[in-house]
């Protein structure tokens, strides 16, 4: 009756607050309640981004008291933007978070500064995913360090072996770094290089990059980090499934137009996201990318030739999403040319003009779906909160 009474409480607790400060003041109304505020099944995912007080203190007090084995996902806010200042990470601090927090699967990182940090490989190794937003990094943060003296003639050997063995069966050698991260983000992170994302490409696992508002990175990077076929094997970010390379800056902000280096190809690459001003130029690089299979283009402007023209090519398309675009439309839309009319019928009994057509939200271009529908027969469209404007030409 008494473990009933428990499982009631905690599940009450849950539901009536929305942060940890609410979860500690509960704690001090009586021991029991502080023991039930303890319970692991209330500390499952911790966001401390909405709480600007937190120290460096805080944390060690948070970790010692309240975080254990039942954390899975944590968001911090760091003091990047603070008027304090301060070292907020520390590496003992992160050791002791992966001895307590043995199933810390995804780290969110907000205006933090990880320069003090010497590499990556001090974050807690059963991370997944890892977010960094707004963040300031050290030039070797993703580096991997080599392997210990003790163990560094084994490993060369070893390393040689693997080497001799993919040059006769084409198979990477399995990364001793221990680093199981498969999804990396990155938001308005400013330092973050080309030479950083060299560096992920020794990364076993990480199969989804998220590349927001990083603006160091550039076309001849992107070209470097691509998984392609060399005469030692493959080569470059060969696991990556997912990339998503987005600029959403202020009119007339930096625009180093990275993603025109897709179009040396990228093996493996099933699914790209472009956004804002890198739109434009993927889609002049994304008929180079032979495996792609999903294409998503949000917040921007796009004409339908400029749409057409560059999805010609894209015969394995299966998904193409629109999100948040601006299509701009002609009253009278020329056709597209006598290859797109002959393939389907719809692009053959429709028409493209689209002067017929109303106005729907989620197929807000009809002759743009019907062309699209005609060149990519086996491709789904999806469209989501986008407009359209009429133009004189």
């Amino acid at each position: 009756m008494q473990l009933g009474t428990s499982m009631y409480f905690v599940r009450v607790i849950d539901r009536t607050l929305n942060g940890v400060r609410e979860l500690i003041r509960t704690g001090r109304v009586c021991k029991r309640w502080r023991r039930l505020v303890k319970d692991q099944r209330l500390w499952r995912a911790v966001d401390l981004t909405a709480w600007k007080g937190v120290t460096s203190r805080m944390l060690w007090v948070l970790l010692r008291q309240y975080l254990g084995t039942g954390l899975r996902y944590l968001r911090l806010r760091g003091l990047l933007l603070s008027a304090r200042g301060g070292a907020f990470l520390s590496e003992s601090w992160l050791k002791a978070l992966s001895s307590r927090c043995p199933r810390l699967r995804s780290l969110s990182l907000l205006h933090a500064d990880l320069r003090g940090l010497r590499s990556c490989q001090l974050l807690p190794t059963t991370l997944q995913v890892l977010e960094l937003r707004g963040c300031e990094l050290p030039q070797g943060f993703f580096t991997q360090m080599p392997p210990g003296p003790e163990k560094q003639d084994g490993a060369t050997s070893t390393a040689a072996t693997q080497q001799r063995g993919r040059g006769q069966t084409g198979k990477l050698p399995v990364s001793t770094s221990g680093i199981a991260i498969e999804t990396v983000v990155l938001d308005n992170v400013p330092s973050f290089t080309d030479q950083h994302l060299q560096s992920l490409a020794s990364w076993e696992k990480l199969s989804r990059l998220e590349l927001r508002n990083v603006l160091r990175v550039t076309a001849e990077g992107l070209r470097r980090s691509a998984a392609k076929e060399t005469d030692s094997g493959l080569n470059g970010l060969i696991r990556l499934r997912y990339l998503e390379i987005g600029h959403f800056g202020q009119p007339g902000a930096q625009l180093q137009m990275a993603s025109l280096g897709l179009g040396v190809g990228w093996l493996g690459l099933e699914e790209l996201s472009l956004g804002g001003k890198e739109v434009g130029p993927g889609l002049l690089s994304a008929s180079r990318l032979r495996d792609l299979k999903r294409l998503r283009l949000r917040c921007c402007k796009l004409r339908e030739m400029q749409v057409l023209r560059s999805c010609r090519t894209l015969r394995e398309l299966r998904r193409l999403e629109f999100c948040e675009v601006f299509f701009q439309v002609c009253p009278k839309t020329p056709e597209v040319d006598g290859e797109v009319q002959g393939e389907g019928e719809q692009g053959s009994t429709d028409g493209v003009d689209g002067s017929d057509d109303k106005v729907d939200e989620n197929d807000p271009v009809p002759s743009l779906r019907r062309s699209l529908a005609a060149l990519l027969p086996r491709c789904a469209l999806v469209f989501t909160n986008c407009t359209v404007t009429i133009t004189p030409d």
